[in-house]
């Protein structure tokens, strides 16, 4: 189910975002894009680390780092080395104890694109993952330098061909403030291919199938794998004692990011993550949040779309993908994620309604 369609779409602007290549990014509190890089200390010696998105419609996972007695342990490695070794600077200030362990919370490059900045700077460096990210890293990554050359080459063409004609991609006129962008945005195509040389495929060294506890010195570090949903390998840290949790990509906030995955088997597996006792959630972009409540928003969500979905199944067994999307009624859970914004807006349409329909559309085809 997972396809090679997501590389694409993690890597570069996705059709629906197209929007955001002059566009104002939303304010940084909301969105799960970044406008400027953000540290915040949520206990003593745990540190998360909100980057500065490479470029409008690019985006870094968060980094969590969680300092033991012995070393550290670093959750998800960014898109890129630049960012890592920004990240592994800021973690010096912190400690002169080692990286030792940095997770792959799953496969996409967004998260796991520092791994080998990370191994040059600590060769004594376990990168852990679970079995099926490791398979699908294998599978798809080693090609990400090619993918994002690609979606770079697009994106320049793009804001050429809007600079020739004064006409965005929605097809209205650009406004005095986009045209004003528009080399801003040239200037960040060049420093995503800047980055893109720097890229080396670092595949996780270590691979478990369930769940697995790191000792730091003091400090325990509980890995899972509460179940498929974003992907096949999908893991989340726990800290029990500080009550946090790390989501990886099977929480995102404001939308989630559903354009791949297991739809009915994310509800459980939200579900599964809800019974841990947290207080502090770092999702996979987005700001750090300090309840449940938008967890389970997700998960009502998802069982709402599958819930209509398998309505108009029962309705007429040959509905069409089409047919199924029209019937979809989800303007409450629209509102409450995307508000007025503009951007929200598109990237709720464009995720929930258009792919995360599609994939429970053909997930209840193929029962």
């Amino acid at each position: 189910m997972l396809r090679r369609s997501a590389q694409r779409i993690r890597l570069g602007v996705a059709p629906w975002l197209a929007v955001l290549l002059l566009a104002s990014v939303p304010a940084q509190a909301a969105s799960m894009f970044t406008t400027e890089r953000e540290v915040t200390k949520v206990a003593e010696g745990v540190y998360v680390i909100r980057h500065q998105d490479p470029a409008r419609g690019w985006v870094h996972g968060n980094t969590t780092v969680i300092i033991g007695a012995r070393g550290v342990f670093v959750v998800d490695s960014t898109q890129t080395a630049r960012a890592a070794r920004e990240d592994i600077a800021q973690i010096r200030q912190w400690t002169n104890k080692p990286v030792l362990y940095v997770l792959n919370t799953h496969w996409h490059t967004d998260h796991n694109g520092g791994n080998d900045e990370y191994l040059r700077t600590f060769p004594a460096l376990t990168i852990l993952a679970h079995r099926e990210t490791r398979a699908m890293e294998d599978a798809y990554n080693p090609s990400a330098k090619k993918n994002r050359a690609s979606n770079v080459s697009q994106m320049r063409d793009n804001i050429n061909k809007m600079a020739q004609t004064g006409m965005s991609p929605m097809g209205k006129p650009l406004t005095a403030e986009q045209k004003a962008r528009i080399p801003e945005r040239l200037a960040e195509a060049d420093q995503l291919d800047r980055d893109g040389e720097e890229y080396v495929y670092q595949a996780p060294t270590l691979m478990f199938d369930s769940d697995l506890t790191v000792d730091l010195g003091g400090r325990e570090v509980q890995v899972m794998h509460p179940g498929r949903g974003n992907t096949g390998g999908d893991a989340i840290v726990y800290l029990g004692k500080e009550k946090l949790l790390a989501t990886g990509d099977l929480l995102v906030y404001p939308v989630p990011f559903t354009f791949d995955g297991y739809p009915r088997e994310w509800v459980q597996t939200l579900d599964t993550m809800g019974r841990l006792e947290a207080d502090t959630i770092v999702p996979g972009h987005g700001p750090i949040l300090h309840d449940k409540s938008y967890l389970f928003q997700v998960r009502d969500l998802m069982k709402s779309v599958i819930a209509q979905v398998d309505e108009q199944f029962r309705k007429n067994d040959d509905v069409s993908l089409e047919e199924a999307r029209k019937a979809l009624d989800v303007s409450v859970f629209r509102s409450k994620m995307a508000g007025g914004d503009e951007v929200t807006l598109a990237n709720f349409d464009g995720i929930i309604v258009q792919r995360f329909a599609e994939l429970v559309y053909y997930e209840r085809k193929a029962r």
